[in-house]
């Protein structure tokens, strides 16, 4: 099966808040409401460098995301 990149995911026993899950490589799941990041991987030292550096990409890539899907609601 092929996942897209981002899911958008909510919950009933989580009414104020909004996830967005990362589906590649560094999966993650942010909750929108206070970006909270849950990590889907272990990462070692080696990993936590790159991934610093790549995380503010991929939050910023999840809001975006998360924009685009409702502005599609809106629309319709």
């Amino acid at each position: 099966m092929e996942l897209p990149k981002f899911i958008l995911g909510d919950n009933t026993d989580f009414p104020e808040s909004i996830f967005v899950i990362h589906t590649e490589f560094p999966r993650f799941i942010i909750d929108l409401k206070d970006d909270e990041v849950e990590w889907l991987e272990d990462f070692d030292k080696d990993d936590e460098k790159e991934l610093s550096s790549e995380a503010e990409s991929l939050i910023t890539q999840a809001n975006e995301f998360y924009d685009r899907e409702v502005n599609r609601y809106e629309e319709d």
